[in-house]
């Protein structure tokens, strides 16, 4: 994320004496990725961000794997994954492997009592129901349907829930989640032909400068172990930041759909990428309009990849029986395509108002048995109807 930003009340020099009102010194924090080689952002704390007061016993959060190598079409309905009070709880991951965690998750309460951050991973939460706002360091982002919130691994967030019904697809992503390379210059600007712009990126805003002391619980996820760290003073004690690593959002109604006379393959519907995976986003638009154009997806094979689709809304001409919050997972190794009958009735259609969100995973996806709990047993039959 290489679009500077700033917020709050910062020194004019960095790493320079920048002091309170009372003359004592605010405490500088520099928040950077990849070592010091990569983007960073530094924050000014009202208190040093290191006074642990104590710590809890680690819980193991890690997913429970229950079919480590497979190789059939699977379905999973997402909408089936019973909601529960707390946030993290409420976290299912469904398909895991070494580089990214997708996860489903239905809280119905906000984060009250503590903070989390996942030390691990950057996270993408894509909002398919509720309304709230992310509380940060950094400011606050509120968000609604059809949100990407994207947020670096190691902020401490909390989220604020308008009601009890949400619904939250998220990806836990452990390499660094980016915008597509062909879509951003040498500088870091994203290009004329990328299908958003700067102006589509949502940035944390109403910072508000926390000065207070007691006991302030923040959950941290490493290596699939919950840590309990108890701090004395709140971590949201920064007067100012600025910097280019920061949490965000994207709508993906602001994403626009590149086109063509014939069938476009999936890369141009890119939204993130990593160096193990890609994520898609799927919206509105019209189809081919090549006078002999098939809009329905030709069959193809998955050489390189796991392919999983999270269907959000509308009707997918290329599917039969799909469900709000449904997952499919293809993967590498055998080809898929259209359900019967599809490509013939889509002939002649103009235009869709699907939306989805792909995964394309470079390296194979394991089942948890979250995952098992709500699967579709017939889905890999279902060529045959």
């Amino acid at each position: 994320m290489a679009h500077y930003y700033t917020l709050g009340s910062i020194p004019h020099k960095r790493h320079t004496q920048f002091r309170k009102p009372d003359g004592s010194l605010y405490s500088e924090q520099l928040f950077s990725t990849e070592g010091f080689a990569d983007d960073y952002a530094l924050l000014y704390h009202c208190y040093p961000p290191t006074m642990i007061t104590k710590t809890d016993e680690p819980i193991d959060v890690s997913p429970k794997i229950a079919e480590e190598k497979m190789l059939k079409h699977r379905s999973f309905e997402g909408f089936k994954v019973k909601p529960e009070e707390d946030y993290l709880l409420s976290r299912k991951a469904v398909l895991v492997n070494n580089d990214c965690h997708i996860v489903l998750a239905a809280p119905t309460k906000s984060m009250v009592d503590y903070f989390y951050k996942n030390a691990d991973a950057d996270e993408m939460i894509f909002v398919h129901e509720g309304t709230g706002k992310v509380k940060t360091q950094y400011g606050e982002l509120p968000f609604s349907y059809g949100d990407y919130i994207i947020i670096p691994r190691g902020t401490i967030y909390q989220i604020e829930f308008n009601n009890d019904k949400n619904r939250l697809f998220i990806v836990e992503s452990f390499t660094p989640l980016r915008f597509p390379k062909r879509y951003v210059s040498n500088l870091g600007q994203l290009m004329e032909h990328a299908p958003f712009c700067e102006r589509d990126i949502r940035t944390p805003q109403d910072l508000k400068m926390h000065d207070e002391h007691g006991d302030f619980l923040i959950k941290t996820k490493k290596k699939g172990i919950l840590y309990g760290l108890h701090y004395g003073t709140h971590p949201f004690d920064v007067v100012g930041w600025d910097g280019c690593c920061y949490p965000y959002i994207f709508s993906i109604h602001d994403f626009e759909p590149i086109t063509g006379r014939v069938h476009q393959p999936p890369p141009v519907h890119q939204t993130f990428e990593t160096n193990a995976f890609v994520v898609c986003s799927f919206v509105p638009r019209l189809y081919d309009y090549h006078p002999n154009a098939i809009p329905a997806p030709y069959n193809h094979s998955n050489i390189d990849s796991d392919e999983v689709l999270y269907y959000v809304a509308g009707e997918f001409m290329s599917r039969k029986h799909v469900t709000q919050g449904m997952i499919t997972l293809h993967p590498a190794g055998i080809p898929h395509g259209p359900h019967p009958g599809a490509v013939e009735k889509s002939i002649g259609i103009k235009e869709t108002a699907e939306l989805a969100v792909m995964i394309d995973t470079f390296r194979p996806l394991q089942l948890t048995e979250d995952a098992l709990s709500i699967e579709n047993d017939g889905y890999v039959m279902s060529w045959a109807e």
